[in-house]
């Protein structure tokens, strides 16, 4: 696809490097390596390919057959009319702002973005990076830099701008009214990927919360139906009860809307009651818990099916997964726990989707173990790391012991791969795809997973084999005797099972 070579993708004048040095950040070459964002943003070329302990991956057909048709139009002839609208992407230009930090940054951020704008199901043509201090307060990106994105969109055919921020009302309006296409933000994105994967009740429940409380401040009326104002009637003396019905539409549309989210947050916190149930019950059988958490894209589910066999979904897209995971495995002693697959964080991940998945990431809160995994061949790890530590501190995790899981590291730098590892005090390097470091990774899982405490030697009647069961699956037995009177046990296990053996001490211990 050629790019138009006389757009500037920042402001017309220098910006400074990041060590000094003030170079232009002008040109094609930049927007070559934004939109070449598959080797770094989704770490491969775009596709996905499957060994054999994924498993049969048949939920990916059903992905697939949600994608969007290429070319298909919105036959949108008002730009105002987007508010009550579908959200559908086809053709589009991204807009970035650079306030902080270095251009690497900046670009990584935009390529976030464009990987995030192609898995909700568009074409991503071009890109415009504009260096301020802070975001226009009207229109973003400010006036002649929204005059030049306009001509941008119109030399491209694009139909939809998609903005690396949040935007407010206001700001996402006064750019529609510029650009002449629909304009829609970061957080728009993501909940349409989310309102793409969700697949479980709870899920579903979820994102559509999410995606009224987002809604909810953007809601207004457009053209003489909804109108806000009395018209010339008051004027005329039509006087009071003469106003126009805009005002009782928006606000019958906020009543619905507050109503619905309502009836959300009352099913959300039931189905949080069926999980917390199933989560005490692994409690009190003192299962541990192991929670996979990470970046999108960095291989948590690939890694889950690595150490479980669990066949869920493996996609090289962000957000792939959504509904929780949860499957038992064992450590190389025969101790079981609980390995949990989690939903993927991201840079700015809207505060609606933190809050509306607060029931589903405090499995993270109550684990034993988090196992943090970062993808090492990621532009910037560190970065990763530091957005997932973020939002797992807003669901109350951050004193859960971690361990983490440098991933893809047969396609990382070995240069990157090592000063993670020395950075980060309880860090191993696996690769999910390969095998390799898994054996390590089990080791330290299962020097990390709690061990039973309370010591016991107990003669068990084989009319309770249930009791013997059980001392083998969530203790760790030292000896095992079978005698004519029944089962002869030398184990450690939790303090309530301990209880209930008490009563089987040989005679000579009591």
């Amino acid at each position: 696809m050629t790019q138009p070579q006389d757009q500037p993708l920042t402001t017309s004048g220098p910006t400074d490097g990041g060590d000094g040095v003030v170079v232009p950040l002008t040109g094609s070459a930049v927007v070559s390596r934004i939109l070449s964002r598959h080797a770094e943003a989704t770490s491969g070329d775009g596709t996905t390919v499957h060994r054999d302990q994924d498993g049969d991956q048949q939920d990916l057909s059903d992905r697939q057959a949600l994608r969007r048709v290429a070319g298909l139009s919105t036959e949108l002839e008002d730009v105002t009319e987007v508010e009550y609208r579908q959200l559908r992407l086809e053709r589009v230009v991204l807009a970035g702002l650079w306030t902080s930090g270095t251009a690497a940054d900046a670009e990584n951020s935009l390529r976030e973005l464009a990987a995030l704008a192609e898995t909700a199901g568009s074409e991503v043509l071009d890109g415009v990076l504009q260096r301020r201090d802070t975001p226009d307060p009207g229109t973003w990106l400010g006036s002649g830099k929204a005059e030049d994105l306009r001509g941008l969109v119109a030399s491209t055919g694009a139909d939809t701008v998609v903005c690396d921020g949040d935007l407010s009302p206001s700001q996402r309006r006064s750019l529609e009214d510029v650009v002449k296409v629909k304009v829609v933000d970061r957080t728009a994105i993501i909940l349409d990927i989310f309102a793409q994967h969700a697949k479980s009740k709870e899920g579903k429940a979820q994102v559509e919360l999410a995606q009224l409380e987002y809604l909810l401040p953007r809601l207004r009326g457009w053209g003489e139906s909804m109108s806000r104002q009395a018209g010339g009637r008051v004027a005329a003396g039509a006087g009071i009860g003469s106003r126009g019905p805009g005002e009782t539409k928006i606000e019958l549309d906020r009543r619905r809307i507050r109503t619905r989210m309502a009836k959300l947050r009352r099913e959300i916190k039931e189905m949080k009651t069926a999980r917390v149930t199933k989560r005490d019950s692994r409690k009190r059988n003192a299962v541990p818990s192991v929670v996979i958490a990470g970046y999108t894209n960095a291989g948590k589910s690939s890694l889950l099916n690595r150490l479980t066999g669990a066949g869920v979904l493996v996609e090289n897209a962000l957000f792939a997964t959504l509904d929780p995971t949860v499957r038992r495995a064992v450590t190389p002693d025969g101790r079981q726990f609980t390995l949990a697959d989690t939903v993927g964080f991201v840079r700015h991940l809207p505060h609606q989707l933190v809050e509306a998945f607060r029931s589903t990431l405090e499995e993270c809160a109550d684990a034993d173990l988090v196992l943090h995994v970062v993808d090492g061949a990621h532009p910037d790890p560190e970065g990763q790391l530091s957005a997932v530590r973020q939002v797992l501190g807003e669901v109350g995790a951050v004193d859960v012991p971690e361990l983490v899981v440098v991933n893809k590291a047969d396609a990382a730098d070995p240069e990157v791969v090592d000063r993670l590892l020395r950075r980060e005090k309880n860090a191993v390097a696996v690769s999910a795809w390969t095998g390799a470091g898994v054996d390590e990774l089990v080791a330290r899982i299962a020097d990390a997973v709690p061990r039973p405490d309370v010591e016991v030697d107990v003669l068990v009647p084989y009319s309770r084999g249930d009791l013997v069961n059980r001392v083998h699956v969530e203790g760790a037995v030292l000896t095992e005797e079978h005698t004519g009177e029944g089962t002869r046990l030398h184990a450690r296990v939790r303090p309530g099972l301990a209880g209930e053996l008490a009563q089987f001490q040989p005679a000579a211990q009591h």
